[in-house]
């Protein structure tokens, strides 16, 4: 495996290309969740339906937006727990060396 930093550069380090989620509860609810809009695409007439699928691209919209956000948040949270321990958790720890 290349380097982090080198994958970065050459764009090939996608993290949400990366996540699936391996529990068994994902994938009973995908497919739920396609049985269900099956069956509405049965009930609703063709723009119904479309309405509810662009219903639908904004909720998987909003979620991208937030696990985008989560996903900052806790590289952050990662770096600044490093530096801490590298470096201590205050000025003071700092001065005595």
């Amino acid at each position: 495996m290349p380097p982090l930093l080198e994958s970065l550069y050459h764009g090939h380090l996608n993290p949400e290309e990366q996540v699936v989620p391996k529990d068994p509860e994902y994938r009973q609810c995908r497919r739920e969740i396609s049985e269900v809009m099956e069956a509405w695409n049965k009930k609703l007439s063709a723009e119904e339906f479309a309405e509810l699928e662009d219903l639908m691209n904004l909720q998987y919209k909003i979620q991208g937006l937030e696990m985008s956000a989560a996903f900052r948040y806790g590289f952050r949270l990662g770096a600044a727990m490093l530096i801490e321990v590298h470096f201590g958790d205050g000025v003071e720890q700092r001065d005595k060396s």
